[in-house]
């Protein structure tokens, strides 16, 4: 009976697992999406993106109800209790990266529908979305292997999004000020970038939370370095 009751719940644990994967997935389809909305112009592509928000929410929803069933079923201790905190701090960030992502598709969709793509920076602004997507893929996969040192390495990528970010607002500065008629179209920029940015804050908590989940201990708030042999640490 024993042995019953340990396999249900392994097999609970997987499925919240498994849910929280699809959710990121999911999310990381948005932001794909929204951003090719944005940089091709091509509004059709914003609308799937916008109406499937409420699934995002919907699955952070189910994720917390499954989490706080497990917790009064199962009341799980040790590492199987700090998994389940993670899994519901990861959830709201995924949700937050998925809001972020339905931003960027309703600028696309505001952006374009008079006509024309507007072309400054768009290019910075796709490599900085790959940067952004590229962060919360690893983190993921750091989360589905458990691996504190690919999380590590995650948190680290959060200081190139910054500088990518702030170099992007210098350009736009710049050419605002050139060009007063560019204002309308560099703060669309802004807002997309800041966007991303934001998603890059989103993907290091998740790796934060991996080595929490491997190492027992919270390493947000402190520096990169001290994070590191964190990870490291056997």
């Amino acid at each position: 009976m024993t042995e019953h009751i340990s396999k249900q719940y392994d097999q609970d644990l997987e499925a919240i697992r498994s849910r929280m994967m699809h959710m990121g997935g999911l999310v990381e389809s948005h932001i794909r999406t929204g951003i090719a909305a944005y940089l091709d112009g091509d509004v059709d592509r914003a609308a799937p993106v916008i109406a499937g928000d409420a699934k995002v929410n919907e699955l952070e929803l189910a994720i917390d109800n499954a989490l706080g069933e497990i917790i009064v079923r199962r009341q799980p201790a040790a590492s199987d209790l700090r998994l389940i905190l993670a899994v519901s701090k990861i959830v709201t960030d995924l949700e937050r990266i998925g809001d972020e992502a339905t931003k960027i598709a309703r600028m696309a969709r505001d952006m374009h529908k008079g006509g024309g793509t507007p072309r400054p920076l768009m290019a910075p602004l796709g490599h900085l979305s790959e940067i952004a997507i590229g962060m919360l893929r690893r983190s993921l996969d750091a989360f589905a292997r458990l691996d504190a040192v690919a999380a590590a390495r995650v948190a680290a990528e959060d200081e190139a999004i910054d500088e990518e970010f702030r170099a992007i607002i210098r350009q736009l500065i710049t050419f605002m000020m050139e060009d007063p008629r560019t204002i309308t179209t560099s703060l669309q920029h802004v807002w997309v970038a800041k966007a991303f940015e934001r998603i890059g804050d989103h993907a290091k908590n998740i790796a934060e939370y991996v080595i929490y989940i491997v190492k027992g201990r919270d390493v947000r708030h402190i520096p990169l370095a001290d994070l590191e042999r964190e990870a490291l640490a056997r």
